[in-house]
């Protein structure tokens, strides 16, 4: 840390500079917040778990603190940091599923601790479990695939459904090589039975749905992302997410996205979140089905998403105008421009791969949408470092999803492939 950081640290702590932020995670969506937040003089401070190390390698990210494994270390960690260093105005920021849903159980006691950027339970349990956001949007009318929830293999074998389908995790409370897929795609009842007993030995069986399965490539795939209070959007986007990997499901995130003109994306999205009462930072999922012609809702995702920093590109700095409502600003309304594109060149190369030998994706078309304006995930000239901390993460990540593979092909009794190969 610099004379100048901890100057501007130590004013913040006292109470004669801006006050700070903790974020949580160490990954480029936690990046995203650290860098939209310290280019602004904000000071941050980053809680990882010392596997991802991309947040915490930034120039901008001031002190880098452990994250706890579980659930009541994590929950005492935020307090006694908060007591300890005198952070009441700091505001908070998980940057996951599992963090947003901890600080929503103990919105309550952290509120004392921290300034918050992530609702209440009530509030967020609608987006977290996909059962819930379902049912909502089946009474407000929002189209969304049709969805199964069987109880046992037995429930299973008696369906009659369309193929292919998908399976996918209602909630996705612990980590494993299902909620880290996403979704598993199958093509026929004997494949079905197959993964969702693989599927049970992972998770609950009643967390498990079976779903459509909507055909499509990027073309299809959209979402609207905004600042919300009490359930009115202050600055929002709609993006089309272009490209992703693994291509099929995205397990690793979007890797190339640009804002868009949609308006019925736009309409369904305001209404959802109108209902909820929805407050702080959120991405609205859909994905247009080619046989209607109508987009259908997906997921709700209530934090900083994967691409979050196209905002910033695009007139909408998600992170930072989070910041300020929590430090009592008023928020203009504010939508961003279309036209602004995002790239995470690590995985949108193999992402771009895979639809060019799919006849999805030409030379020509690949290297025109990386055309400026375009923001990119990770790599950035006033903070280089965190672009290789990036690297042991991605190579990891391709050991894991290779290593998911070949369980996937044992269950299926295709033997070790691995020894085959």
């Amino acid at each position: 840390m610099t004379a100048r950081e901890a100057c501007a640290e130590s004013e913040a702590r006292d109470g004669r500079g801006p006050p700070g932020a903790v974020v949580v995670g160490g990954d480029y969506i936690a990046l995203g917040v650290v860098r939209s937040l310290g280019r602004h003089g904000v000071p941050v401070w980053v809680m990882h778990d010392g596997l991802h190390v991309c947040a915490a390698a930034s120039r901008f990210a001031l002190r880098r603190l452990p994250w706890p494994v579980d659930e009541a270390g994590r929950l005492a960690s935020l307090r006694e940091l908060s007591t300890r260093n005198g952070l009441r105005d700091w505001v908070l920021y998980p940057t996951d599923d599992e963090s947003a849903a901890l600080v929503a159980r103990n919105h309550e006691a952290l509120s004392g601790s921290f300034r918050l950027t992530t609702p209440p339970w009530a509030v967020l349990q609608w987006a977290y479990d996909k059962r819930l956001t379902y049912g909502l949007a089946s009474r407000l009318g929002i189209d969304h695939p049709w969805t199964l929830y069987p109880q046992s293999c037995e429930e299973v074998a008696a369906l009659d459904c369309t193929f292919p389908a998908i399976l996918k995790p209602a909630v996705k409370a612990q980590s494993n090589r299902f909620t880290r897929a996403r979704a598993w795609r199958v093509d026929d009842h004997r494949q079905l039975l197959a993964r969702y007993a693989e599927a049970c030995e992972l998770i609950d069986p009643s967390l498990i749905m079976i779903q459509e399965f909507i055909a499509g490539g990027g073309e299809a795939q959209y979402s609207f992302a905004a600042l919300c209070a009490d359930g009115r959007p202050l600055a929002w986007l709609v993006a089309r997410r272009a490209r992703q990997h693994p291509v099929d499901f995205g397990g690793h995130g979007s890797s190339f996205v640009e804002t868009v003109d949609e308006p019925e994306i736009e309409e369904a999205a305001h209404r959802l979140l109108a209902a909820i009462g929805y407050n702080g930072l959120v991405e609205v999922e859909f994905k247009r089905d080619s046989r209607s012609g109508r987009p259908k809702l997906l997921d709700i995702n209530a934090r900083t998403w994967g691409w979050h920093t196209l905002g910033g590109a695009a007139g909408t700095d998600f992170p930072y105008l989070s910041w300020r409502l929590a430090q009592g600003a008023i928020i203009p309304t504010t939508r961003a421009r279309a036209g602004v594109r995002w790239v995470r060149a690590a995985t949108d190369v193999p992402a771009a791969m895979g639809e060019l030998k799919r006849g999805r994706l030409s030379i020509g078309e690949y290297v025109r949408s990386l055309r400026p304006p375009i923001e990119r995930a990770v790599f950035a000239l006033d903070d280089p470092l965190p672009a290789f901390a990036d690297v042991p993460w991605l190579l990891y990540r391709r050991w894991r999803r290779a290593w998911d593979g070949t369980i996937f092909l044992r269950t299926l009794g295709l033997g070790d492939v691995t020894r085959r190969n």
